[in-house]
């Protein structure tokens, strides 16, 4: 770990997070839940809400994917996306569905309010960002894709926005 200069568990629970989480809106696929805990690990996230039927920790095909992030970041879980996004609004972050709408903005065309805290809602594989969390949205936020699926998996929507993010903040 040090000739990698990796933080310890401990030494990482002091690390100073950045200002977004991940809201993840009813995703089926343990794997991907894994997935975007280990990019929310490498990206510093301040913590995953899990809504609905999203699955928990601990679970053997989280922990196959997470590979230990799950005990790096922190997470809550939500019977409903609706309470999780009154939560948020509450504590003042913006709500940004990450979703192909009418009317989205292209991530690339997006500038990151300095000071504001986002959170970021990943949609259930098939049939995306929920309509009730689409309208607690303040924005929604769309992937600029130029092949033949638009689409993308949901672990590598979150690196890529987490990346955008960070990109912009140093």
């Amino acid at each position: 770990m040090h000739e990698l200069e990796r933080h310890s568990l401990e030494a990482f629970a002091q690390v100073q997070k950045l200002d977004f989480v991940f809201v993840l809106d009813g995703i089926r696929s343990l794997n991907n839940v894994g997935s975007v805990f280990r990019t929310a690990d490498a990206f510093r996230v301040k913590e995953i809400l899990l809504c609905g039927a999203t699955g928990q920790p601990p679970h053997r095909d989280i922990q196959k994917t997470a590979l230990g992030a799950t005990e790096t970041v922190l997470w809550s879980h939500f019977a409903n996306i609706t309470d999780c996004l009154k939560d948020l609004c509450n504590q003042g972050y913006m709500i940004v569905s990450i979703e192909q709408t009418k009317g989205s903005t292209m991530l690339n065309d997006f500038r990151f309010v300095p000071d504001q805290k986002y959170a970021f809602i990943l949609g259930n594989e098939v049939s995306g960002v929920s309509d009730e969390a689409l309208s607690m949205s303040d924005m929604v936020l769309e992937i600029p894709q130029f092949g033949s699926k638009h689409s993308l998996n949901v672990a590598v929507t979150a690196g890529i926005v987490a990346w955008e993010f960070v990109s912009q903040k140093l």
